[in-house]
Formats: structure tokens, sequence, C-alpha cells
């Protein structure tokens, strides 16, 4: 009898637990649930260093950047171009929101039709190649779908963007390329 209790007890804690992990999977947020954009470039695969060309050793354009898998719902998009690894604390290379969301490539040296640039950490709205005082620094070019298009003045910068994109970004994807003095 005290087996067939044990057993009661054990199967009633187990169903429990399957109860409150099947409770807990339903209250995930969206952004857990959906996958997220793919970044990608034709000049340079993840983690691989960025073409002397697109630095400002260079001609200080931009890569192309390709971007799939946006959602159906993205209104617009938003890109933010950063190295975390600069000695001053992380330098923001290019900030770019309007985006349209027919938007699979952003041509080489090339902003798309509507898209506003902001301020970089120069100061200009452009893009600003990589520039590394020294060693090697990562630079990650994060895209953000988002639910609506932005109103911000091209004297914002990425924190504006950040808050502007608070409660509207449906999913994001990133590549991260490397490049060295």
């Amino acid at each position: 009898m005290v087996m067939h209790k044990l057993t009661f007890v054990i199967c009633i804690m187990l169903l429990a637990g399957c109860h409150s992990a099947g409770q807990n999977d339903s209250n995930k947020s969206n952004s857990e649930n959906i996958a997220t954009m793919k970044i990608t470039s034709p000049a340079f695969n993840e983690g691989e260093m960025i073409p002397v060309m697109y630095t400002c050793q260079g001609k200080d354009i931009n890569p192309p950047i390709q971007i799939a898998d946006i959602p159906k719902e993205t209104k617009s998009l938003a890109l933010i171009l950063e190295d975390p690894d600069a000695p001053m604390g992380t330098w923001v290379h290019w900030v770019m929101w309007n985006i349209p969301p027919t938007t699979s490539l952003i041509v080489e040296n090339n902003v798309p039709a509507g898209a506003v640039q902001g301020k970089n950490s120069w100061g200009k709205n452009e893009y600003g190649g990589p520039c590394p005082p020294s060693g090697v620094h990562r630079y990650f070019i994060k895209v953000y779908a988002l639910d609506t298009p932005l109103t911000l003045s091209p004297s914002s910068g990425k924190k504006d963007l950040e808050k502007a994109m608070q409660g509207h970004v449906i999913t994001e994807g990133q590549l991260m390329g490397r490049a060295k003095k």
C-alpha cells in the first residue's frame, strides 16, 4: 500500500512538472518564438576579416549587405554598425533607419532610397568604415525588422534610434566581421 501511495505521489509530481513546463512555453515572449533574419555579405563571411576597401585604410565605403528572412509584417528596417572593442567604449560607424522592408540587398557604397542615416561617433551622417587604432577589432552589423517606420531627426544617433525602436522590434539579425590596422 505504501508503494502505491509513493508511486501515486511521484506521478502527480511529474504531471505537475509537465503542466508547469507547458505553461512556461506559452508565456515566452514573441521574440523568442520568431526566427532571426539572416545577415550576410558577399564581401566577407561571419567572423572573417573585412576587406580593406571597406575600411578607413581603403575606399571607406560600405560593403554590400544581404538581408534574408524578413518577416512579412515588417514596415521598416534599421541598421547599426558598431565596434565594441574601441578603447573609449563602443564606437558607432553607421546608423540608418526607415530602410524599406523590401530591401534584400544594401548595395556597396549606397544607401537604400528612403532610408535615413543618423549620426555616427564621428558626428557624421554617413558610413564610417572600420578604423581600429591597434589590434584586431570586431564589427557588428545589426539589422532590425520593425513594425513601423520611425520619426527621427537625421541629427539622431544610436541611442536615439534604440529608444525609438523599443517595443517595435519584430526580429533582428547580425553579421560580425573583423578588421585590423
